[in-house]
């Protein structure tokens, strides 16, 4: 998918419902952000691990039980190592249990419009068939990831790092060694998640980025390792040699007329700068803007309320919109004024 629309640029049975092993912790990351936004938490707290955190199996950064990490540095334990520990170290940190941070998890599928994906644990190393997604599902959680916390590529681009495990018998050092094996080999590749097991075989979600587009690109159920990251390379070649990236730097500035105000005009321009990936075979230095303002505009105006909107055309097809606001505050005319 182009990231900045959501638009599919190449798909295949991309709603069928299959194990999704690890890549489940892109929803575990989407809620550890969400929490450190929201103030609940912060990278240099302490996290404290419980003896069931450390009892996880599977792909693991040998958390002991009464050890002490930061949130900064299981999150790299996640993302980098894919710390099935690291992952309910967390969950419990933010909720209590890893039962209630994974009914968080599957209210976001919801909000998320995830409609083929329904989580059992917050790591994916359950064997339980209700533990599903899809490679869209996956994709749109993906992107809801790097968008709104693109922190996250400065966790995801670690090749390796050591980590210093405190305990009471001493120090130790642990190296964390990157799962996603395409950031050796592509320029391109900023993460993001790979996950295997048993049943699920081998998963991969990937993030590329060149020449302004953001790419995601999923694949599940792969054969082997190795096919899992060159079918994910094609796909995200595939999109580079699609896309075209159009951005309008005019802020369209303009004066708009109101009415009853103690100005006769109030200051207005775009709130965001308009931007485009054209995956067609169209000429994008054809499009063209056209500024569609409301009628009866009337005071008081505050900055930043909508005034119209820019739209959009390649040819005669409306390819999007931004809106136009106010710059400034304009108060309603009195009987003195």
């Amino acid at each position: 998918i182009d990231n900045a629309s959501g638009r599919i640029l190449y798909a295949k049975n991309k709603d069928k419902k299959l194990i999704p092993a690890s890549i489940t912790k892109i929803m575990t990351l989407l809620l550890i952000f969400e929490s450190i936004e929201q103030g609940k938490c912060k990278l240099e707290d302490k996290v404290t691990v419980s003896e069931y955190a450390a009892s996880m199996g599977g792909s693991q950064v040998f958390l002991e039980t009464g050890e002490q990490q930061s949130v900064e540095t299981l999150i790299k334990c996640i993302v980098v190592a894919s710390g099935n520990d690291a992952s309910v170290a967390m969950a419990e940190y933010i909720a209590g249990s890893e039962s209630e941070f994974v009914d968080r998890m599957n209210k976001k599928t919801k909000e998320l419009n995830m409609n083929n994906t329904n989580f059992e644990d917050c790591c994916g190393l359950t064997d339980s068939d209700n533990h599903y997604s899809s490679a869209n599902d996956v994709a749109i959680m993906s992107s809801e990831l790097i968008t709104k916390y693109p922190q996250i590529f400065k966790y995801s681009t670690i090749w390796m790092e050591t980590i210093i495990h405190k305990t009471d018998k001493g120090e130790k050092e642990f190296v964390l060694s990157n799962t996603n094996k395409l950031l050796k080999t592509n320029d391109c590749i900023k993460g993001l998640k790979t996950g295997s097991t048993s049943k699920a075989k081998y998963c991969v979600s990937i993030v590329g980025q060149k020449n302004d587009v953001t790419l995601v690109s999923v694949i599940m159920a792969a054969p082997d390792y190795k096919t899992r990251f060159s079918e994910s390379e094609k796909l995200i070649n595939y999109g580079f040699s699609k896309c075209k990236f159009y951005k309008d730097e005019n802020v369209h500035k303009s004066n708009v007329k109101i009415k009853n105000g103690k100005k006769e005009y109030v200051k207005s321009g775009v709130k965001n700068k308009f931007s485009y990936v054209e995956i067609k075979d169209r000429d994008i230095s054809n499009i063209k803007s056209k500024d569609k303002i409301k009628t009866n505009i009337k005071a008081p105006v505050k900055k930043g309320d909508k005034l119209g909107v820019c739209e959009y055309f390649i040819d005669k097809e409306k390819i999007g919109e931004t809106e136009i606001i106010s710059y400034e505050n304009v108060e309603k005319n009195n009987f003195i004024t």
